[in-house]
């Protein structure tokens, strides 16, 4: 008579530990989905702030415990370039598009990697790979810098023009399509391109140092109106007075010099050394 009660019984064990199993089960998933968040977090956040060097070690450690993570394999290539060690970041961007998971994008960086490493020709192929549908600013940043290697002035045009309106930060595209016209001997275009750069990043000396270029390329040697502390100052007179004494205007380099050593807040050293030189001096 007991029998059909053990048997309950155990049916109500069995049925208990099903339920734990199941909840271990939903617990150890919500652990693990937790982990991969904090993990993206992390990964982000060395991305984002973290010293170059130290996001390398990051990285490095976690792609140890699991070798073939994508997310490490990207921030990994992406540290690497920031810490200017760009023939290590080579290698790991290859194996980064080789994943099954890798997306055009990856294809992306493995060619901005191949230009800052001077290797246009594998930049270029690399790019090809990557079908026309795909359409991202730093795919048309490239296109525009490898137009520009080869003197494809009018491609180079589009794709400078193409990118500065896929971002809302268009200040280093639009600086290097200025650079691009300098040197093509247009600097009128050039210091409307840097104008536009500062007008979206006024701190960028960068292009405030071309914009001197520019304008003194037109023989025009008054300061540009930019914000500029009192160093930058000093920086662009000199910057105009080299590029006035170049093209023979060496009065005018001369002022230019004297007014940069005045206004540097320390000692100008650039500046003294190029003074002398032009008086004969060393």
């Amino acid at each position: 008579m007991r029998q059909p009660i053990v048997i309950a019984l155990l049916s109500g064990s069995v049925f208990l530990a099903a339920c734990e199993d199941s909840s271990k089960a939903s617990v150890s998933r919500a652990i693990d989905s937790v982990t991969a968040v904090d993990q993206q977090n992390m990964a982000e956040l060395m991305l984002a702030a973290g010293d170059p060097t130290e996001a390398v070690n990051f990285f490095a450690l976690q792609l140890e415990n699991d070798p073939d993570n994508l997310t490490s394999l990207r921030g990994l290539a992406r540290s690497l370039v920031r810490a200017g060690r760009v023939s290590e970041a080579l290698p790991v961007w290859r194996k980064t598009v080789a994943h099954p998971q890798a997306g055009h994008d990856d294809r992306v960086m493995l060619a901005d990697t191949y230009i800052r490493a001077n290797d246009w020709a594998q930049a270029e192929a690399t790019l090809n790979e990557i079908p026309p549908t795909h359409e991202s600013f730093d795919r048309y940043r490239l296109e525009a810098m490898i137009a520009d290697s080869k003197q494809q002035w009018t491609r180079a045009d589009h794709f400078y023009e193409t990118a500065a309106g896929l971002t809302t930060r268009p200040s280093t595209v639009l600086n290097n399509w200025g650079f691009s016209k300098l040197t093509r001997g247009n600097p009128r275009e050039a210091e409307a391109l840097f104008n536009q750069a500062l007008q979206h990043d006024p701190n960028m000396f960068t292009a405030k140092n071309n914009l001197a270029l520019a304008r003194a390329g037109q023989r025009n040697y008054s300061l540009p109106l930019v914000q500029m502390s009192q160093e930058e100052r000093a920086k662009l007179l000199y910057t105009m007075a080299i590029a006035a004494i170049r093209q023979g205007d060496t009065t005018i380099g001369r002022t230019l010099l004297a007014e940069a050593i005045d206004t540097h807040p320390r000692h100008y050293e650039e500046a003294v050394r190029a003074m002398r030189a032009l008086e004969g001096q060393g």
